[in-house]
C-alpha cells in the first residue's frame, strides 16, 4: 500500500491529524533550503509486544543534530520520546519505520532562517528490509561513489540533515545508473566513510575496523549497537582510517543502520569479497542483532522501549 494511501494519522505539532492532512506550506523554508534535522527508527514486534529500538538515543541524536543546526526543538525530548510512542499506538502498528522530523516552516523567505517557525512531525508505516530480504541473506553488490562525502568545514557530518543528504542521493543515483544496490563514498581525502545512508564494517582477521568518526561520517546508533554486541562476542573492534584497497581485500564487509539494520556486502566494484556471500561473523552479528529486538534474548542493554 502507498504511503500516501494509508488510513493512518501523523502528529504534527503536538496534535494527530489524518495523514492527507499532513501537509505544509511551499513556502516554506525547508522547501528552499532543506533545513531539516530527522531520525529514522524502527519498532520490533516479539512476544513481549512492539518495542521502538532504542528511543532515548534516537531521539538525543535528534536534538543533537537540531543545536548543530541553531534550531531550537519547541518540545522535550521526553516529550518527542512519548509522541512517538503515542504514534504506534494510536495507528496500531505492530513493526515499523518511524520518522521524527524538525524542520522550519512557513515564515520568511531567504537564507536566514530564524524568521520561519519550528514544526515537529512523527509519521511511522511498515517498511521492511531496506536493501531487500535476498540481500540480508546473501549479500549486496555495491560501487564506490565518485561523490565524496564533504569535508568538516563545509557541512557537519555529525548532524542527521536533510540538506545533507542531496550528497547521499547523488552517490545513490550514481550506483543506480551503474547497476549497483548502493554506494560507498570516500571522505574528503580519499579514505572510507559510509554508504549513501549506512555505516559500513570490514572484517579482517577476526577483528572487526570500522571508519573513524574523522572521516565524516554519521555517528551511527545501529553501528554502535554492533560495536557493543560485537564486542561481547569476543571480537576486537577498531575505529581508525581505513583506505579504500582494504575493501577489496577484506575477508567480510557489510552495512549497519536503521533501515540497513545489518545487510553483508558480497561484492565492491565487480570485486568478490571474501566468500561472495553473507560471511561467519557477519551472520553472527546479524543474528544476535535480531535476537535482541525479537525478544528471543535478554535484553541485558535496555534497548527496548515496549509501546
Amino acid at each position: 500500500m502507498a504511503w500516501d494511501d494509508k488510513e493512518t494519522k501523523v502528529w504534527m505539532d503536538g496534535e494527530f491529524v489524518e495523514w492527507k492532512d499532513a501537509n505544509i506550506s511551499v513556502l516554506s523554508h525547508v522547501v528552499h533550503y532543506g533545513t531539516s534535522v530527522f531520525e529514522g527508527i524502527r519498532a520490533y514486534e516479539n512476544e513481549n509486544g512492539v518495542a521502538v529500538f532504542r528511543l532515548k538515543e534516537h531521539v538525543q541524536r535528534l536534538f543533537d543534530s537540531a543545536k548543530i543546526y541553531k534550531i531550537d526543538i519547541p518540545f522535550t525530548q521526553e516529550e518527542i520520546e512519548e509522541a512517538i510512542l503515542e504514534t504506534l499506538r494510536v495507528n496500531d502498528l505492530g513493526a515499523c519505520y518511524i520518522r521524527p522530523i524538525v524542520f522550519r516552516g512557513y515564515g520568511e523567505l531567504g537564507v536566514n532562517p530564524l524568521g520561519c517557525p519550528v514544526n515537529v512531525v512523527i509519521a511511522a508505516w511498515e517498511w521492511g528490509s531496506y536493501l531487500g530480504e535476498e540481500g540480508m541473506a546473501n549479500g549486496v553488490d555495491i560501487g564506490v561513489s565518485s561523490w565524496r562525502k564533504p569535508a568538516p568545514d563545509t557541512f557537519p557530518a555529525l548532524a542527521k540533515c536533510g540538506a545533507n543528504y542531496m550528497n547521499s542521493q547523488l552517490a545513490k543515483l550514481e550506483a543506480i545508473d551503474n547497476g549497483f544496490d548502493e554506494a560507498i563514498m570516500l571522505d574528503y581525502e580519499g579514505h572510507v566513510s559510509e554508504g549513501s545512508g549506512e555505516n559500513i564494517f570490514l572484517v579482517e582477521n577476526g577483528k572487526l575496523f570500522t571508519p573513524s568518526m574523522s572521516s565524516s561520517n554519521l555517528k551511527g546508533i545501529t553501528r554502535d549497537s554492533i560495536m557493543t554486541v560485537a564486542r561481547d562476542l569476543g571480537y576486537e573492534v577498531v575505529e581508525e582510517i581505513i583506505s579504500r584497497e582494504r575493501l577489496y581485500a577484506a575477508d567480510e564487509v557489510f552495512f549497519t543502520g536503521t533501515a540497513a539494520e545489518v545487510t553483508p556486502i558480497r561484492s565492491i566494484d565487480h570485486r568478490t569479497i571474501g566468500i561472495g556471500r553473507r560471511g561467519p561473523i557477519s551472520e553472527k552479528l546479524q543474528s544476535t542483532f535480531f535476537d535482541i529486538v525479537e525478544a528471543k534474548v535478554e535484553d541485558k542493554y535496555g534497548w527496548l522501549s515496549y509501546i
